[in-house]
């Protein structure tokens, strides 16, 4: 008696969970299978850790307890903006405005109502990105435009925008505990990074427990099928861009605050520290698949980078040098597993 198969809706197989043994051929998989696929779907945790060990030996002072701290500092603050791309990707589109939002967001904070109180400055913060979100959305879902001409001409309009608020000074504001959120500790762990640490675990369950996550990777898989499948693919987008705009203000508030004061400069080329964490993360630029723990190695590796090419006493420019050597490395070694496993899946078709 042959065996019945169920029959899956386009949107069903668009959500479905990647896994990185989809291209096997029906039988049981050998360890060994399945270790050498684990280790090419998350090679970026073997670079992080290379870039630790270098760290370690390159520096005495690399694996010290304030330099960690540090570490943990400037990367929750580009953290917090790579999870917002991250989201951004999914779904088949992108943001380049995002490290603009994060100089906004900041200015806004410290400046409007003379920065009087902490938590008003925050939802300052937090409104101004999530109404950026909101412009962007609109336009992208909507009116159905270019997510990179859009977020390009907002990239350009909100550091407009800054420069005109600020007239290229700081803005310093007036509560005596704006800074505590960003300047407080743990049990020795900055709260900043504890707070993105937080979002993680959010943004996690969200992509991975919710409906709401699995439209995401539905639209970012195949717009047309998670269409006719009833997905409401530009509410989505729209929610996805609002929630990204909001991220990033959560992030331009909390590193004005902890330098105390909001820069006209904040949050220059984070949009690009992002991309690039997302892309080194292994998330598919053509949207539908990814996952926040590799895109947050991805993070993690360029804020060691970045760390131990200070502590090396590395010019901004070498940095930017070495960043950009990093991800077009990065994309070479994506493209060589391409064909494989693109062969692997016809011939496992074939097989069937």
């Amino acid at each position: 008696m042959s065996e019945v198969r169920a029959v899956k809706t386009p949107v069903e197989e668009a959500t479905e969970a990647p896994n990185s043994l989809a291209f096997a051929t029906d039988g049981p998989v050998s360890p060994w299978r399945a270790v050498t696929v684990w280790t090419a779907e998350h090679y970026s945790i073997f670079i992080l850790a290379l870039m630790i060990v270098i760290g370690a030996f390159t520096s005495s002072a690399f694996l010290g307890e304030r330099n960690l701290q540090n570490i943990g500092l400037q990367t929750s603050i580009f953290g917090f903006v790579t999870l917002a791309e991250f989201l951004i990707v999914l779904t088949n589109n992108i943001d380049i405005s995002l490290g603009s939002v994060v100089g906004l967001s900041g200015a806004l904070a410290a400046g409007l109502f003379a920065g009087s109180n902490v938590w008003l400055a925050l939802l300052v913060g937090v409104a101004v990105g999530a109404a950026v979100g909101i412009i962007n959305g609109y336009l992208v879902a909507f009116r159905k435009l270019e997510s990179f001409i859009v977020t390009l001409g907002m990239l350009s309009l909100a550091r407009g925008l800054v420069y005109i608020y600020t007239q290229g000074v700081p803005k310093t504001p007036k509560a005596a505990d704006f800074g505590s959120v960003a300047n407080q500790y743990v049990i020795g762990i900055p709260v900043e990074f504890l707070i993105w640490v937080v979002l993680i675990a959010v943004v996690s369950f969200v992509t991975r427990r919710t409906v709401f996550g699995r439209r995401i990777y539905a639209v970012g898989s195949n717009r047309d099928a998670a269409l006719a499948s009833g997905v409401p693919v530009r509410g989505t987008q729209f929610l996805v861009f609002v929630i990204a705009g909001a991220l990033s203000g959560l992030g331009g508030f909390l590193l004005a605050a902890q330098i105390g004061v909001g820069t006209p400069t904040a949050g220059n080329l984070y949009e690009l520290t992002a991309i690039a964490g997302v892309v080194i993360g292994g998330t598919r630029l053509a949207g539908g698949k990814g996952n926040v723990f590799n895109t947050v190695v991805g993070t993690l590796i360029f804020g060691v980078i970045s760390d131990l090419l200070v502590l090396l006493n590395v010019s901004t420019y070498e940095t930017q040098a070495v960043s950009g050597a990093l991800i077009i490395a990065v994309i070479f070694l994506m493209s060589l597993r391409k064909p494989d496993r693109q062969g692997r899946t016809a011939r496992g078709k074939i097989k069937k």
